[in-house]
């Protein structure tokens, strides 16, 4: 098996990398705000902790997490953000390893982690290879804005908190340029892909 970890900046294109790796190869896909949340659920292992964190505020009449409302008030606020990264990002990690063993015990040739934090949270230690999802930043803002509708006050804020892009390139074994169409960035992946595929049976 070999495990792999995807990580970039806000709207360098991510989750279109992901989706395209999990349609066309033998591939498990985790994505760790998708963990995330999944563990914020009531009764899950970061439920609790978040409650007790910022409130009861942060609940609607069914007892669920508003994360709108949790990003709103972490937003701008590095003490808050810091406590929520503490109880959050263990849990997924921990979640993501025991996801891990079970694709390992399924023969799964691949596994695929995409986090935000992956290089922060030290993800090298689960990982066999890093990939940097690269895109200028003229792109990506243009994406955040006409995509996800972002202002350009909440940009600048998520940019200011990430990794500069020397320090994702230096920490990272292999870079995939998302900068432009598509189609460019699939060649650059199906290239790497099919030099892995060619050990897979050492990798099994």
């Amino acid at each position: 098996m070999k495990i792999i970890g995807i990580t970039g900046g806000v709207g360098a294109g991510k989750t279109e990398v992901m989706t395209y790796i999990g349609q066309h190869y033998d591939a498990a896909v985790i994505k760790a705000d998708e963990v995330g949340y999944l563990l914020m659920e009531p009764g899950k292992d970061c439920y609790a902790p978040i409650v007790c964190l910022f409130g009861r505020q942060i609940t609607d009449e069914a007892g669920n997490l508003n994360r709108k409302r949790i990003a709103e008030l972490i937003f701008g606020d590095q003490e808050k953000l810091q406590q929520m990264n503490k109880i959050v990002h263990p849990a997924v990690k921990t979640y993501i390893r025991r996801a891990i063993a079970e694709e390992e015990k399924a023969g799964t040739p691949f596994v695929f982690i995409e986090a935000a934090l992956l290089i922060e949270d030290h993800y090298d230690e689960i990982c066999d290879e890093l990939w940097y999802i690269y895109a200028d930043e003229r792109v990506r803002r243009e994406r955040l804005r006409n995509d996800r509708k972002y202002t350009d006050e909440r940009i600048d804020g998520i940019m200011e908190n990430q990794l500069s892009e020397e320090e994702f390139s230096e920490h990272c074994d292999f870079e995939v340029d998302n900068s432009g169409e598509f189609e460019d960035t699939i060649k650059q992946i199906d290239r790497r892909m099919s030099k892995y595929e060619s050990e897979l049976p050492d990798l099994l």
